[in-house]
């Protein structure tokens, strides 16, 4: 039995794919309740290079829903983030990028893995043409009003859905996870912009979904090695108290239910034409590559109260 400080991942992961994960990169973008946890979930389970892109600072009302601590309000908070991994993870490597994706897209390029951790349909939109255009992998995640449920989804470049396809199905229209098509999504939670009207739930709550995310990220991460498991659908759907996920099925508190998000061949961001147009881009290296936010409710908080 090994002896090293990774004994207990060894064992539940194997020797094989902990070294694989080592070799691994991951951008963490948005580092509020959910995206701080995200990363710190990741290297404590042997992911040990990252990127971490944030332009916010700590405040003293996002420290009861974040990693930090009263000791670090008013600093970035990728500088904080950065110093808790490397504190808890010895061999982790991490670049801190403060700013937003918007004037730092080339901090990804060689990355193996995109955590959305950003509140802003904007934002995640821009993600997912990087994610496109880069050919990466992406987890997106998004917590419902005051903490009730949320989702994960895996968005694979070109195999199922990109983002704006996933959210135009799960965000607007319906789903029909069962063989009759009898089951249809209900949303109840969106605006009349088609988004979710974030509230501040408690972080317990933020947590499991974020828990999720940095699980299928994980598991994203060691597809082809022998620990990775075969997922029933490309989307969870979490319920942290009793929500009506489906039209006349009440979910019950942690709960979940999988579903799969098809791709749209219509998609103006990812249909055939565009995709044809990506694929003339994409080196023979990243066509040879393998890659859904939390929402941070930190910013939303903090719009709603300069608002």
């Amino acid at each position: 039995m090994s002896s090293n400080k990774w004994d207990r991942v060894e064992r539940l992961l194997g020797v094989e794919t902990l070294n694989f994960l080592k070799t691994r990169k991951v951008a963490v973008i948005g580092l509020g309740s959910g995206g701080g946890f995200v990363a710190m979930g990741l290297a404590m389970s042997g992911v040990s290079n990252f990127v971490l892109i944030d332009e916010d600072v700590i405040e003293a009302h996002n420290v009861v829903r974040h990693v930090a601590s009263y000791h670090d309000i008013g600093r970035p908070k990728v500088e904080v983030v950065s110093e808790l991994i490397q504190k808890q993870n010895l061999d982790a490597t991490v670049k801190a990028v403060r700013g937003r994706i918007e004037q730092h897209q080339d901090a990804i390029d060689d990355v193996d893995l995109v955590v959305c951790a950003v509140d802003g349909e904007g934002a995640k939109f821009l993600i997912n043409d990087l994610c496109l255009k880069k050919n990466l992998k992406a987890i997106y995640a998004g917590v419902y009003e005051r903490g009730e449920g949320g989702d994960v989804t895996v968005i694979k470049p070109y195999d199922g859905p990109c983002y704006a396809c996933w959210a135009s199905t799960l965000r607007e229209g319906y789903i029909h996870p069962s063989p009759d098509g009898s089951n249809e999504l209900d949303y109840g939670l969106i605006n009349d912009q088609g988004t979710l009207d974030a509230e501040p739930g408690l972080w317990l709550h933020v947590v499991r979904v974020a828990a999720t995310q940095a699980d299928m990220a994980l598991n994203t991460l060691i597809e082809g090695m022998p620990a990775h498991r075969a997922l029933p659908g490309n989307t969870v759907i979490l319920a942290n108290g009793e929500i009506e996920v489906f039209q006349g099925h009440r979910t019950l508190p942690y709960s979940a239910e999988w579903v799969t998000i098809e791709r749209n061949p219509a998609c103006l961001v990812c249909g055939s034409k565009h995709m044809e147009a990506a694929v003339e881009t994409l080196s023979l290296d990243a066509l040879g590559s393998d890659m859904i936010t939390l929402e941070d409710e930190d910013e939303v908080e903090e719009n709603d109260r300069r608002n």
